[in-house]
């Protein structure tokens, strides 16, 4: 580590992790290599595929164009923060149930979009769904199983119990 280099303390997945990073690496790199947490994918490094989508205080960021220095003291969530003791969130079931993925790479981002749309936007019409996707590349899908699944969590989510003390 050089001189230069920046302390910070930021809570991924709700743990904190503190660590001395130099000022110009990347968030993503910083989840991916320090942090092992490989499911945040690197695809463009221009914000143009949203592969590295993740949420930073629950918002939507693409990661490949933050520093890690920018996440000191923020809360950080990734595709690995979805599933809570061994059972899948509904995002990620309605992406398996409606077959919205198909090579994988841009799922961890398109969960991450959707999951944060759901947050905000419980019912969502296609329209919006398509929309919070628009800044997510896919090259495999054709777009149509991904909204179907972000629509199969929406139905799920709202049919469910809330979890007591827990996200959704």
């Amino acid at each position: 580590m050089s001189e230069v280099a920046s302390r910070i303390s930021v809570a991924v997945n709700g743990t904190a992790h503190h660590a001395e990073v130099e000022p110009r690496l990347l968030l993503v790199h910083f989840l991916r290599e320090v942090l092992s947490l490989t499911g945040t994918h690197i695809g463009c490094d221009t914000t143009n595929c949203g592969a590295c989508t993740v949420l930073m205080d629950g918002r939507p960021v693409k990661s490949c164009t933050i520093f890690a220095v920018q996440a000191d003291g923020r809360e950080v969530m990734t595709v690995e923060g979805l599933a809570r003791d061994g059972q899948l969130h509904p995002i990620q079931e309605g992406f398996h149930e409606q077959h919205g993925l198909q090579c994988g790479f841009c799922t961890p981002g398109m969960m991450m979009t959707g999951y944060a749309l759901l947050q905000r936007t419980p019912n969502p019409s296609e329209a919006e769904i398509r929309w919070a996707i628009s800044g997510n590349l896919c090259r495999c899908t054709g777009y149509v199983n991904i909204v179907e699944a972000i629509k199969h969590a929406a139905e799920k989510m709202r049919s469910a119990p809330a979890p007591a003390g827990g996200r959704s």
